[in-house]
C-alpha cells in the first residue's frame, strides 16, 4: 500500500457499498446461478462471478448468458436477476473482514462516515438497515438521489454537502476503477480497495489511487500509523 499523505486533514470517510464495505457477492452469485437454473444452464463458478458482481447487474447478465444489451432477451433477463436478488439479499450478506473494527475506529475518533454508490437505493437501504448499518452511517447516496452517477464526482460531492465536510477533506475508498476516477475528480482523497471484485483481467496497481490496500485491516493500519491526524 502507497504511503502518499494527503495535504489536508480528514474529517470523514466514504466507502463504495459492494466489494468495499460489504461482500454482497454471495448473494449476487447466488441470484445468478438461480437465474441460469431456470434457463436450463449450469452454475457459473463463483469466482467468476464475484470479480464482476462490481460491475453491475447489467455486466452479470452478460456474464451469465454471454449476451448483449442488443438482445431480445436481455431486459428480462436483467428484470429476472434483479427480482431473484431482491428476494435475497441479506442471506450471506456481511461486512468485510475487519471491516466492524474500521468503522469502530472511525466512530470512536466522532469522524462521520457513509456509502456512496451505483446500487439503487431499492437494494441499498433494505441491506443497510438488515446489518444495523443505516442508524451508523452519516449518510448514503444512491444513484436515484442525484443526476449523475459514478464515475461523475456528483454522488461524492453531495455525500459531502448532506455531512457538512470539503471534499478535500474526505477519503473515499472503492474497489473500481471508476470510484477512484469520482473520488479524484471530486477533489478526495482515494483508496483502492485491492480485495474487492476486480476482473481476473484489471491490475488495480494501474488505477492513479492516493493509496492501494490489499485488506480492510491495511486500511486501518495506515490510518493508525498516521495517528488520525491525516
Amino acid at each position: 500500500m502507497n504511503k502518499v499523505m494527503p495535504s489536508s486533514p480528514i474529517h470523514a470517510i466514504l466507502f463504495d457499498l459492494d466489494g468495499t464495505l460489504l461482500d454482497t457477492a454471495p448473494d449476487l452469485v447466488a441470484a445468478v446461478n438461480r437465474l441460469r437454473q431456470a434457463h436450463g444452464e449450469n452454475s457459473l463458478d463463483y469466482n467468476l462471478v464475484r470479480n464482476c458482481v462490481s460491475n453491475g447487474a447489467k455486466a452479470l447478465v452478460k456474464l451469465a448468458f454471454s449476451t448483449t444489451e442488443d438482445d431480445q432477451r436481455f431486459t428480462h433477463l436483467h428484470q429476472q436477476l434483479l427480482a431473484l436478488y431482491e428476494e435475497q439479499l441479506v442471506n450471506e450478506t456481511a461486512l468485510f473482514p475487519g471491516m466492524d473494527l474500521l468503522l469502530q475506529a472511525i466512530e470512536s475518533r466522532r469522524l462521520p462516515w457513509g456509502v456512496v454508490t451505483n446500487k439503487p437505493s431499492q437494494y441499498t437501504a433494505p441491506i443497510m438497515d438488515s446489518l444495523a448499518l443505516s442508524q451508523r452511517s452519516a449518510v448514503t447516496i444512491c444513484p436515484d438521489h442525484v443526476q449523475q452517477r459514478k464515475p461523475h464526482p456528483e454522488p461524492l460531492l453531495a455525500a459531502c454537502s448532506r455531512i457538512s465536510c470539503k471534499p478535500e477533506q474526505c477519503i473515499y475508498i472503492g474497489d473500481h476503477e471508476r470510484d477512484i476516477e469520482a473520488g479524484q475528480r471530486a477533489g478526495m482523497v482515494t483508496i483502492a480497495a485491492c480485495y474487492g471484485y476486480i476482473d481476473s483481467d484489471t491490475d488495480p496497481a494501474s488505477w492513479p489511487a492516493d493509496f492501494h490496500a490489499n485488506s480492510v485491516m491495511e486500511i486501518l493500519d495506515w490510518l493508525n500509523d498516521n495517528h488520525w491526524t491525516l
